[in-house]
């Protein structure tokens, strides 16, 4: 198929990998734009940039997509089949979903409707399900609302964190986004009413409250690992903590133990 790949961070890659392996054609590659990083603060590429320069694919990097009249006359102008989205990172307006013939499909890290949003991963570590996994879906103007082709459960480990769950969910959205293309299911709507809803997160959200039971605490320090992490303060000094274990016992809210 003739398509355009729309995404932005490492989740994304192994998916573009995967299309241009099986042979589709990429005509164009979107992703946000450079940003400064690093101590010179130079303007560096997103993931999916590097990755589609490396490929040797056209790159766009437009800040906005809605009311961007250039850009959506030389989306319509590809005359794509489909465009595969994955964590782009910006809205997209109603004439670029409708340009091409089969629409826009989106790999999305959670079984829909269960954690919409931005940090569905997080999610559901936080909220401790016990398994999670990627939908293809048709985007539609909602907030990951619209109608799904495909799902793969995957489970989540009682030791597993974001960053664990993220690369086996980058794996299974390359692998699946093939089925979806190869097969075309017919889409299924969602329940709304089973609809959750996964914030964006902040560097406020590393801040452990240790008034909260561990079992809470535990879960986030997977969850927001490796970002934003775990901090709390003791005295003065700052402290990251990058892991956890639930022990047996009794303590009073409030204190915590640390060991070598």
């Amino acid at each position: 198929m003739r398509l355009a790949f729309m995404g932005s961070p490492d989740f994304a890659v192994p998916a573009l990998q995967a299309l241009v392996d099986a042979g589709h054609e990429v005509a164009v590659v979107y992703a946000q734009a450079p940003k400064p990083a690093g101590r010179g603060q130079r303007e560096t590429p997103c993931p999916v940039h590097a990755a589609a320069l490396a490929l040797g694919l056209e790159v766009r990097t437009p800040k906005r997509l809605r009311a961007n009249v250039e850009e959506a006359e030389f989306f319509a102008a590809l005359k794509l089949d489909v465009a595969v989205v994955a964590a782009y990172g910006l809205i997209l307006p109603g004439v670029i979903l409708s340009a091409p013939r089969l629409g826009c499909l989106n790999i999305h890290a959670s079984l829909l409707p269960r954690w919409r949003g931005a940090a569905p991963i997080q999610a559901a570590i936080l909220a401790g399900d016990t398994q999670t996994g990627i939908t293809i879906m048709q985007m539609d103007a909602g907030l990951d609302t619209g109608a799904m082709l495909l799902r793969e459960a995957t489970p989540i480990g009682p030791h597993d964190t974001a960053a664990d769950l993220h690369d086996r969910l980058a794996e299974i959205g390359g692998r699946l986004i093939l089925q979806a293309l190869a097969h075309l299911p017919t889409p299924m709507p969602q329940d709304d009413a089973a609809s959750t809803y996964a914030p964006k997160l902040s560097r406020e959200d590393a801040r452990l409250d240790f008034t909260k039971p561990a079992l809470l605490l535990e879960r986030q320090i997977r969850a927001f690992h490796p970002w934003p992490g775990s901090l709390a303060l003791l005295g003065t000094a700052v402290i990251k903590f990058l892991g956890a274990e639930l022990v047996e016992g009794e303590a009073s809210r409030g204190k915590f133990w640390m060991t070598a």
